[in-house]
């Protein structure tokens, strides 16, 4: 089960990964070829043993120097940034050797709960209940937001493995409420918004003008029974794309 400790702003998300896609455009002089580098330096991240995860101290850090030291055995890589670069990569610390990840049945979950506690809720309380939920998360007020929540609520995050987003699902109101906030936490170019998803009302966070995530929200009664956060920069590239006339 994910720790709330674990969970990470969206703005330190996605600069995270400008800045891994910076070092690896850098040494590679390719945008796709970065991107593929790292897919796969967060696939390294995900299959760390969890006390190994818990061991860095710098996330950053590490990613950086993974990255580069993919960068390093890249075909393509030009010979001039070559000696630089594995200059850089030797300082850094070494990391553990991965094992292979842990499946998470996080789709599956999902279904079942909501099959388990679907109830009546009309559209119009289903967008009241959301719209407070909007309230808590843009006040920071964690009481509220406690309150809106099944005791028993799950939070999922799907990073599709191109963020550090958590890796198992988050369990119980408080947890739940604590890891939304760190999430969605306040900053000058972090935004939140009620928007229609999956032909309900949902919440759209920005950073600057692009869409980070999309949360949809299962909602029993007058209780959130699960939140379902999409943070993977793959699915949300429907909601980035300029309108027509843009």
């Amino acid at each position: 089960m994910a720790g709330t400790d674990d969970a990470v702003p969206i703005a330190e998300l996605l600069d995270e990964r400008r800045h891994l896609l910076h070092v690896a455009y850098w040494m590679l002089g390719s945008s796709r070829a970065a991107e593929r580098v790292i897919d796969e330096t967060y696939r390294q991240w995900f299959e760390l043993p969890e006390p190994a995860r818990a061991r860095i101290t710098v996330p950053r850090s590490w990613l950086a120097g993974v990255a580069g030291s993919i960068c390093l055995t890249w075909p393509s890589l030009p010979e001039q940034n070559r000696a630089g670069a594995i200059a850089d990569i030797a300082r850094r610390t070494e990391w553990p050797a991965a094992e292979p990840p842990v499946a998470e049945a996080a789709d599956l979950a999902r279904h079942s709960l909501r099959s388990r506690r679907a109830r009546p809720t009309s559209a119009r309380q289903h967008d009241t209940v959301v719209r407070a939920v909007h309230l808590a998360c843009v006040t920071d007020d964690e009481g509220l937001l406690t309150s809106l929540l099944a005791a028993d609520a799950t939070a999922f995050f799907d990073g599709g493995g191109k963020v550090r987003t958590l890796i198992h699902p988050v369990h119980g109101n408080t947890p739940v409420a604590r890891t939304l906030l760190t999430l969605l936490a306040r900053h000058p170019r972090t935004t939140l918004h009620t928007h229609p998803v999956n032909g309900l009302t949902g919440l759209v966070a920005r950073y600057g003008p692009q869409v980070a995530a999309v949360i949809s929200l299962d909602v029993a009664g007058a209780h959130v029974v699960q939140v379902w956060g999409t943070l993977n920069p793959d699915k949300l590239r429907t909601w980035n794309r300029p309108s027509p006339g843009s």
